[in-house]
């Protein structure tokens, strides 16, 4: 796959934003510098596609007042990130925006994929705590699904729990939820 892009000069949101629709990358631009990945595969897209709706049943659970969104961008004071998920309060959707922006977004899950997993673990974490974003949830695949809570205090990120395959975990924030990672990935 090759991807030619005419671009002088370093990159704003408004730059990336403007970037033609392609479901097979993803744009992202950290501080003045774009950067494209690949879109997810089968295994990462399931888990997604699970997560999300036991989230947005769990919310709807105890009437939270957020939605949970797949994919959206997500404007950062260091620039525009996608999160795997995000959950935001609802009201910072009802315009239908190209974008949300990071006061609405009450967490981000990061779903680690081989090829972007320095991104998943170490530099999306980081603009995130920078952007005190209060949740961030990292779910790693190998060797088994394991689903990392972690909580922002003093400007970083803090791990609150660990919910391993093959046992539910209770999660309390942002919002009461019981989930096995074992099941999110398997066919």
């Amino acid at each position: 796959m090759g991807v030619a892009i005419d671009h002088t000069g370093p990159w704003t949101v408004a730059d990336v934003l403007a970037l033609p629709e392609d479901r097979t990358v993803r744009y992202e631009l950290l501080g003045e510098s774009l950067v494209m990945s690949s879109a997810p595969g089968v295994r990462h897209q399931r888990a997604s596609f699970r997560l999300h709706v036991a989230l947005d049943a769990a919310a709807r659970a105890v009437g939270a007042p957020v939605e949970i969104l797949e994919g959206v961008n997500v404007v950062l004071p260091s620039g525009l990130v996608v999160p795997d998920l995000v959950v935001v309060d609802a009201g910072a959707t009802a315009e239908d925006p190209v974008t949300v922006d990071v006061e609405a977004v009450r967490l981000v899950v990061e779903l680690v994929s081989p090829g972007n997993s320095t991104m998943d673990r170490q530099v999306k974490p980081m603009l995130y705590a920078e952007a005190a974003i209060p949740h961030l949830w990292r779910l790693e695949f190998d060797p088994a699904p394991m689903l990392v809570a972690y909580e922002l205090q003093g400007g970083r990120y803090v791990e609150r729990t660990t919910a391993l395959s093959g046992a539910t975990t209770d999660l309390d924030a942002p919002f009461p939820i019981a989930i096995d990672p074992a099941g999110l990935a398997r066919q």
